[in-house]
């Protein structure tokens, strides 16, 4: 759209509603919600428009999206979530929580199954955005649990813990606005189709977005700060009450990290975290919540900067296919690069069956200074992961593996939260699969800082697995691969590995 600048003096042009006009102050202090809630109904009750946000600090409660409206926040212009008592407030404040369904409210943790306690949510609306180079703050927001163990509480009546919330929506456009402190979610959006993501910064305190049980879905050049939570996260929940695929999604052109000071990369200065701060999260994950599973999943061109690495998990019986990354770049990772888990928590309805991950491929790859873990695929028992193809990637870990760690027989945990960490030290330097079928690896590099004892691949149950001209430490303490109880395997094409094939290898080092 043009800019224009509109003072809350002139007449504005038709079709555009400044909230100065409805009663909106801007000064920071007085609570603008109500203003800005009318200048949308008015939008809204005129067929639609756009209102528009002059610069200001606009103090608020609870906003009210409408169909066929859009917020436009000018430069100069900040949405500013204003503080409430974390222990609640027995009347004004953030809209409350609706109520839902005890039988499958505790299929995903609160956050994900309430809307309307945020800073600006719509539910059942469509045709409507969000866009502006101005700032949503969400100061006031709770981060969705408690801090100390004296505070009550955050989750009361009256308390706002996401800055943007959006229900069963379809054809939505989110542009150019920064959120700052964004809350439990900078955006939580559940059942949104046609769902636009673009040029946001967002530099927050727990989850950047997350995109649930969401259908045709496009994320491009945005920046995610976000050292406590998970920068962009597609799910598929039970929120809803059924399970929806997230499916038709791209994420593209976007810069993740959890390294910075929160505030530090909108305003300039990107103070790094302190170096006892070794829990940057700030990646691309795929889950946890699973329930309606991933399709059609297409991640490229990204960068990770002092976070975790990408993350694909299933753990509550939903069907993961066709997933592909390609065309990325990480630095300083403060675990493994590439995490595909298949597990079996099934938080979800007794009748659930452990899901699958199938088809996917991932290209074009390179990572340096990662920690000591290696990439993971890790199926369970009966349950493999399968028909995955990894090709051209280079993985720089920082080693120092001894041998004690290559003896390690890590456990299953079939039941466990996800994470990279769940296994604790893994026996490879380079890559752990475990129960894992048709896996096809060509042009890989594994190098090491310091030199590890374990092997550069380390493969259990794996039936299938092809490795074309690979590149293991050198010089290296360890050997190349390590074979327990894998099927048709073959190595050809490698410069310090020599050709081999085996049709079954129980326990084997090569």
């Amino acid at each position: 759209m043009q800019t224009q600048s509109v003072s809350s003096e002139a007449s504005p042009p038709a079709g555009i509603v400044n909230i100065k006009a409805h009663g909106a102050k801007g000064d920071g202090q007085s609570i603008d919600s109500p203003a800005i809630n009318r200048a949308i109904d008015a939008a809204a009750a005129a067929g639609g428009g756009t209102v528009y946000f002059p610069p200001g600090v606009y103090a608020s409660y609870s906003i009210h999206l409408k169909s066929n409206v859009s917020v436009y926040l000018d430069q100069g212009a900040t949405l500013l979530a204003a503080s409430t008592p974390l222990h609640g407030m027995t009347s004004g404040g953030y809209d409350a929580a609706e109520p839902q369904d005890p039988a499958w409210n505790d299929f995903q943790d609160y956050g994900h199954n309430h809307w309307h306690n945020s800073l600006i949510w719509g539910e059942d609306i469509h045709d409507f955005s969000i866009l502006g180079p101005g700032l949503i703050w969400g100061k006031g927001l709770s981060r969705g649990h408690t801090d100390d163990k004296d505070l009550p509480d955050t989750m009361k009546p009256g308390v706002g813990n996401k800055a943007i919330a959006l229900k069963n929506c379809h054809n939505v456009i989110l542009r150019d606005f920064a959120i700052l402190q964004g809350g439990w979610f900078g955006i939580l959006a559940t059942g949104v189709d046609n769902l636009t993501i673009d040029n946001l910064k967002i530099d927050t305190n727990r989850d950047g977005m997350d995109i649930d049980c969401c259908r045709n879905v496009r994320v491009s050049n945005c920046t995610v700060n976000s050292p406590i939570d998970d920068a962009i996260c597609p799910k598929s929940s039970f929120a809803l009450g059924y399970a929806r695929p997230t499916e038709n999604v791209t994420i593209a052109n976007c810069f993740v990290t959890g390294g910075y000071e929160i505030g530090s990369v909108l305003d300039g200065t990107w103070k790094k975290m302190p170096d006892s701060f070794r829990t940057a999260t700030g990646r691309i994950k795929l889950g946890t919540e699973s329930n309606g599973g991933f399709r059609n999943i297409t991640i490229s061109n990204c960068v990770f900067e002092n976070s975790r690495g990408f993350a694909l998990e299933t753990v509550d019986g939903a069907i993961c296919e066709d997933i592909t990354l390609v065309g990325i770049t990480m630095r300083g990772l403060v675990n493994s690069p590439i995490f595909l888990r298949l597990g079996a928590r099934m938080r979800g309805p007794k009748d659930s069956q452990v899901g699958t991950i199938k088809r996917v491929l991932i290209s074009n790859v390179t990572s340096s200074g990662a920690a000591q873990l290696p990439s993971i695929l890790s199926g369970v028992p009966g349950h493999s992961i399968e028909d995955v193809k990894i090709s051209d990637v280079y993985f720089h870990q920082v080693g120092g593996g001894d041998s004690a760690m290559a003896a390690i027989q890590p456990p299953e945990r079939e039941q466990d939260y996800p994470e990279p960490t769940m296994f604790g030290a893994l026996p490879a330097t380079g890559l752990f699969a475990r129960h894992v079928k048709n896996l096809e690896m060509s042009n890989i590099e594994i190098a090491t800082e310091r030199p590890d004892h374990r092997p550069a691949f380390a493969m259990v149950d794996v039936a299938g697995a092809d490795f074309f001209r690979v590149r293991v430490p050198k010089p290296s303490a360890g050997p190349a691969f390590s074979l327990k109880k894998v099927s048709d395997f073959r190595v050809f094409g490698s410069q310090f590995v020599p050709d081999q094939s085996f049709p079954q290898a129980d326990d084997k080092l090569l």
